[in-house]
């Protein structure tokens, strides 16, 4: 199974990030994980979020910001990778001027059900 980047649309998840799911069964199939893209904009934060189901994967490939995984936060960059266990809260943010982009593989795949908000609007 193969997809293009350009025929892939990208939507907004629950947390706030712009999205492309490169890969994921709804669209494109059986499979027992989703591969997507993650733009969060200069200046941007997305919600901070768990996943009761999903492990995560991230890995940064442009920009720069930082990640609060539970009671950490650390610096990201081109390069680094992140496990994201379930039930762990986590968020991404983006103080530069570039755009902070994140391929995102998620077992099992994805699902805006299995997102849980967590605080208000905003919160840190």
């Amino acid at each position: 199974m193969k997809t293009r980047y350009a025929e892939v649309p990208a939507y907004d998840t629950k947390d706030g990030s712009s999205i492309r799911e490169l890969i994921h069964p709804a669209q494109h199939g059986p499979g027992a994980q989703s591969l997507a893209e993650a733009r969060v904009a200069p200046g941007a934060c997305t919600r901070l979020h768990r996943h009761w189901r999903s492990e995560e994967i991230y890995h940064v490939t442009a920009g720069a910001g930082r990640m609060r995984l539970g009671n950490a936060m650390f610096e990201i960059r081109p390069g680094d990778s992140i496990r994201i266990r379930p039930g762990s809260a986590h968020r991404l943010e983006n103080p530069g001027p570039a755009p902070l982009v994140v391929l995102c593989c998620c077992a099992p795949p994805y699902a805006h059900e299995d997102t849980e908000l967590i605080g208000a609007e905003g919160s840190t």
